[in-house]
C-alpha cells in the first residue's frame, strides 16, 4: 500500500536544525542534523512505498537527497543526445501537442480518448522522476465547441419566438473569431487537463504566454523562474499561447538565429520554450508519422528516421495539418534551432489509435518512432540505405550465372583458411573482452570461439554448398503445356532480402552469407556485439569475395546501434527474418516482426524415448551424446522418457550411472517421482528447455503415451526413438509430426552441415515453408512463367477457338526454341 506524502523542508545555510512535516493518516514530526545548506524552501509531493520506514530520519534524508539530485538537469547541457537509444537519460521532458492530436475530426471540441492517453503516458513519465511540461493547442477548438453550442442555442431561441419553427433548418453559424473562441475554450481546456491529471495524483499549473514574454528579458526570467519552481514542486505545466490576445501570426517572421526566435506558433512556442528552461527531449506529436523526404502520401514519400542538420534541401514540404497555424516546415525549423540550442527533438504521430498509447513513452525508451533530430551524422551508411544497398545488389547477385555464384562461395572458403590468423587474433580480442567482462556462460563462451579446426570445417562446408549452388536459383520445378503454344513452368527464385540476427557466434557469419549467395538473397546481418571483431573481419572477408563479381554490397552487416525491435519494423524492406540464438532472443522477434515471416523455432525441448525392447549399448551411446556432447544446442536432450518395464532392471541403473558420471542433473517428472523413496529434485515443467547439463526423466506405459506425452509437451523440434523393434520405430517415426524424427540416433544429428546441406540458417519448426534444418532449399520461393503467342483468355470461352491441353511436360525438358510447329 502505497502513502502520499507531502514533505515541507527549510534549511538555511549555518542552522544546527531541519524541521520536517508529514501530512498522512499519522502526523509524524521528525528532525535531524543538517549543516551548510543553501537556503531554500521547498515543497515536494512524494510517494513512499510502505517499505520505507516512516519514522527513520535517515531514510527520509536519503530519499529527499535523492530527489534533490534529480531536481538538477541531471546532465551536462552542453549538447543534444546523438542516438535515440540516450533518449532514455532524458531528465527534462517537454511535449507539444500540435492542433490536430487535440482536437476532434470536425475541429469542434477535443480528442478525449486521445488526450486521456497522452496524459497518461506523461503522468507515468513523472512519476518516474522525470520533470514533463506541455505545450498545448486545443483552446480555439474547445472555445468554438462551446460558443457554436450558445449561438445555436441563442438562435434557435429567437427563431422560435419571431419566425415559427419552419425556419429553425435555415440556421447558418457566424464565422468565430478565434481570439474569442481562446478566450472561452482556455479555462475549459485546463479544466480537463487537470481532471486528467488527477487521476495519476500529478498535479498541474497553466501558463499563458506571449512573443513579449520572451523578448522582454525580466519577463523572460520570471517565466523561466516560475516553471523552474513548478518542476521543483513536481508540477507539470501546462502551457500555451494566450490566444485571447496574442496578435495575428506574421506569416514571413522566421527563425532569426540561436538566440530569437519568433513565437508564431505552438512549434515555435515549445522550441523556445525547450531551449529556455535547457530541456534534454522535446517531443512534437502531430498527425504525420514524422518527417518524409516528400508530402505523405505521394509515390516515393519515404519517412525519415533520422533528420541531420543540413539535409533541408532534400526535403519537400507539402501544406499544413487540417487545422493549427503551422506546418511540418515550420516543424523542422523549430526542431533544427531547438537542436542547435542542445534539447534533442523527435517528431512524432499522436493521432495514430495503434501507437497513440505509448507513443511518447516508446520514443523516451528510444524505439524508432517518428524522425529524430540528430547533430551528430554517422560516418557510415543508415541501416535504411544499407537495405537499399543490399536489395539492389542482390538483384545483381540473383542474376548471376550459378557457375558464377559457386566461384564466390570457394574464393570465401579459401579466404577463412588463408587469413585464419586474422580471423583468429579478432576472436582472440573478444574472448578476451567477454572473459573479463565476466558476464557469459559457459556455453556462450564456447560458441564464441573459433579455431583453426573449426574454420577448416566451416570452408569444408561452404563449398559443398557451393557445389549445390549451380543447381539452384532458376531450377524448373513443374512444367505444363496449358494450350497449344501456351507453355508454363514454375521456378525456384530467391525470397529477396534476409534479415538474419545472431548473437554470439561467430561462425554464424559465413555460413549464413554462403547460404545466401548460393540462392541468390540479399543480406542485413545483425551480430551480438560480443562477437564484433570477428563478425568485423568475417564480414570484410565475405566482400571480397563478392566483390570479384561486383557484388559486394549484397551482404551488409549493421554496425549502428539498432535495436532488433527497430529493424524488425523495416517490414517494407525484409521478406524473411532468421534468428540464431536463445530461445528468448527468437520469442521477442516473433513478438516484435508483425509484418515479417520468420523462421525459426522458439525452444528446442527434445525428447529422447528408451523403449522396453531397447539395447542397452545403444541406449548408453544415445543418451550421452543427445545430452551431453553439446548441452547448449537446441537439439540437445532436455527430457527423458522411459518405459516403464525398464524401472529396476540394470539397463535403468546403468543409464543412472552414466548420467552421474557426466554430472548431469535430473528433474523427476511427476510419475516418475511417485515410483521412487528419495527422487531427484521434482521438475518444475515438463517445458524446460535447460541448455544445461540437466535433464527431466519422465515414466511412460508405452510408444503411444510416448507420442501422447511429446505432442504435449514437446516444440516439435527433434525427438528420438531407441528400440530393435521396426514395428514400434515405424509407428513412431510416422504419427511423431516434430521436424525431425529420429531412429536409434542421437538427436544432436538435427544439423544441416551433418545432414549434408553444407550449412543452415536455422532450425525452423513451422509448419509451412521450410521444415528442420533449413539449407539452400528453404531460402527459396517460387514464380510462374507463361510463354504464350498472343493468347487470351476470350480464346478459351464457351464460343472460342482453343481448348485446354494441361499436360505435363518433363521437368527437364528445355523449353527455349522448342515450341509446337503443329
Amino acid at each position: 500500500m502505497e502513502q502520499e506524502v507531502y514533505l515541507y523542508f527549510d534549511c538555511t545555510r549555518g542552522c544546527k536544525e531541519s524541521g520536517f512535516m508529514l501530512l498522512c493518516k499519522k502526523t509524524l514530526y521528525l528532525r535531524w542534523m543538517e549543516k551548510d545548506h543553501k537556503m531554500t524552501m521547498l515543497l515536494l509531493r512524494l510517494t513512499l512505498c510502505s517499505k520505507i520506514p516512516l519514522d527513520s530520519p535517515r531514510h527520509l534524508s536519503q530519499l529527499l537527497s535523492r530527489k534533490l539530485t534529480q531536481g538538477g538537469q541531471g546532465r551536462a547541457h552542453s549538447s543534444s543526445f546523438a542516438h535515440r537509444s540516450e533518449l532514455r537519460q532524458a531528465k527534462r521532458i517537454v511535449v507539444k501537442l500540435g492542433s490536430a492530436v487535440v482536437t476532434r475530426g470536425d475541429e469542434c471540441g477535443l480528442a478525449l480518448g486521445r488526450l486521456a492517453s497522452i496524459v497518461e503516458q506523461v503522468a507515468m513519465l513523472q512519476n518516474q522522476g522525470r520533470e514533463m511540461m506541455i505545450v498545448t493547442s486545443g483552446a480555439v477548438a474547445f472555445g468554438k465547441q462551446r460558443l457554436r453550442h450558445e449561438i445555436l442555442l441563442s438562435q434557435s431561441v429567437r427563431q422560435a419566438l419571431h419566425s415559427g419553427h419552419s425556419q429553425l433548418n435555415d440556421m447558418s453559424l457566424p464565422v468565430l473569431e478565434a481570439r474569442a473562441c481562446a478566450a472561452a475554450g482556455q479555462s475549459g481546456l485546463m479544466a480537463l487537463y487537470e481532471a486528467m491529471f488527477t487521476q495519476y495524483s500529478t498535479c498541474t499549473a497553466q501558463v499563458l504566454v506571449t512573443n513579449l514574454d520572451f523578448h522582454d528579458d525580466q519577463k523572460r526570467q520570471n517565466l523561466n523562474s516560475t516553471l523552474r519552481e513548478l518542476l521543483r514542486m513536481n508540477i507539470v505545466p501546462i502551457i500555451n499561447t494566450n490566444d485571447a490576445v496574442v496578435p495575428p501570426p506574421e506569416p514571413n517572421s522566421d527563425l532569426q538565429g540561436v538566440n530569437v526566435i519568433s513565437i508564431k506558433d505552438n512549434d515555435s512556442l515549445a522550441a523556445r520554450l525547450a531551449v529556455e528552461m535547457k530541456a534534454d527531449l522535446l517531443i512534437a506529436l502531430s498527425d504525420v508519422e514524422g518527417l518524409y523526404n516528400s508530402p505523405p502520401g505521394t509515390d516515393d514519400a519515404k519517412l525519415i528516421d533520422i533528420f541531420y542538420p543540413g539535409d533541408q534541401q532534400s526535403i519537400t514540404y507539402g501544406t499544413k495539418s487540417r487545422v493549427g497555424i503551422g506546418g511540418m516546415e515550420a516543424k523542422v525549423k523549430a526542431a533544427l534551432w531547438a537542436l542547435q540550442g542542445g534539447t534533442s527533438v523527435v517528431i512524432a504521430n499522436g493521432t495514430n489509435p495503434k501507437v497513440t498509447g505509448h507513443v511518447i513513452t516508446d520514443i523516451v525508451e528510444g524505439k524508432k518512432v517518428g524522425t529524430f533530430f540528430s547533430e551528430f551524422k554517422p560516418a557510415g551508411p543508415s541501416v535504411e540505405e544499407q537495405t537499399e544497398m543490399a536489395r539492389s545488389s542482390g538483384r545483381t547477385l540473383a542474376s548471376l550465372h550459378p557457375v558464377q555464384r559457386s566461384e564466390i562461395i570457394c574464393h570465401l572458403a579459401d579466404l577463412l583458411t588463408e587469413r585464419k590468423e586474422e580471423i583468429l587474433a579478432a576472436n582472440k580480442m573478444d574472448m578476451d573482452l567477454a572473459v573479463s567482462a565476466g558476464h557469459l556462460p559457459p556455453a556462450m563462451l564456447k560458441r564464441l570461439s573459433l579455431s583453426p579446426a573449426k574454420l577448416n570445417s566451416l570452408a569444408v562446408g561452404l563449398r559443398q554448398i557451393a557445389m549445390a549452388a549451380q543447381d539452384s536459383v532458376g531450377r524448373v520445378l513443374r512444367r505444363t503445356r496449358v494450350a497449344h503454344n501456351l507453355e508454363l513452368e514454375q521456378i525456384t527464385v530467391p525470397i529477396g532480402l534476409l534479415l538474419v540476427i545472431f548473437e554470439a557466434r561467430p561462425d554464424c557469419l559465413p555460413q549464413v552469407s554462403t547460404l545466401a549467395i548460393a540462392s541468390g538473397n540479399a543480406l542485413l546481418l545483425k551480430g551480438g556485439k560480443e562477437a564484433a571483431n570477428t563478425n568485423r573481419v568475417l564480414h570484410q572477408l565475405t566482400q571480397e569475395a563478392l566483390s570479384m563479381h561486383g557484388v559486394k554490397e549484397a551482404v551488409q552487416m549493421v554496425s549502428t546501434r539498432e535495436e532488433v525491435e527497430d529493424l524488425c519494423r523495416l517490414d517494407k524492406m525484409i521478406d524473411l527474418i532468421v534468428p540464431r540464438g536463445s530461445s528468448q532472443l527468437v520469442r521477442d522477434i516473433q513478438r516484435a516482426a508483425k509484418g515479417i515471416p520468420v523462421l525459426g523455432h522458439s525452444e528446442g525441448i527434445c525428447h529422447v524415448y528408451v523403449d522396453s525392447e531397447a539395447s542397452i549399448d545403444k541406449v548408453i551411446k544415445i543418451v550421452r551424446d543427445s545430452k551431453c556432447d553439446y548441452p547448449a544446442a537446441c537439439n540437445a536432450m532436455e527430457t527423458l522418457l522411459i518405459h516403464r518395464d525398464i524401472l529396476r532392471t540394470p539397463m535403468f541403473d546403468q543409464i543412472i550411472d552414466m548420467l552421474r558420471t557426466e554430472r548431469v542433473k535430473i528433474h523427476a517428472g511427476p510419475r516418475f517421482a511417485s515410483y521412487l523413496t528419495f527422487s531427484p529434485s521434482e521438475a518444475k515443467s515438463m517445458r524446460t528447455e535447460y541448455g544445461e547439463l540437466e535433464c527431466c526423466m519422465e515414466v511412460v506405459d508405452s510408444m503411444q503415451e510416448a507420442i501422447e506425452h511429446i505432442h504435449k509437451y514437446g516444440s516439435s523440434h527433434t525427438d528420438v526413438i531407441i528400440t530393435e523393434n521396426e514395428d514400434t520405430a515405424e509407428k513412431f517415426l510416422q504419427q511423431l509430426d516434430s521436424a525431425c524424427v529420429f531412429w536409434n540416433a542421437s538427436s544432436r544429428f538435427a544439423d544441416g552441415y551433418r545432414f549434408g546441406l553444407g550449412a543452415e540458417v536455422g532450425i525452423s519448426t513451422a509448419r509451412i515453408h521450410a521444415r528442420g534444418p533449413v539449407g539452400l532449399e528453404g531460402l527459396l520461393t517460387t514464380k510462374w512463367v507463361l510463354r504464350g503467342d498472343g493468347h487470351t483468355v476470350a480464346d478459351f470461352s464457351e464460343h472460342g477457338t482453343m481448348k485446354y491441353l494441361h499436360e505435363n511436360l518433363p521437368a527437364g525438358q528445355p523449353l527455349a526454341g522448342q515450341r509446337d510447329s503443329n
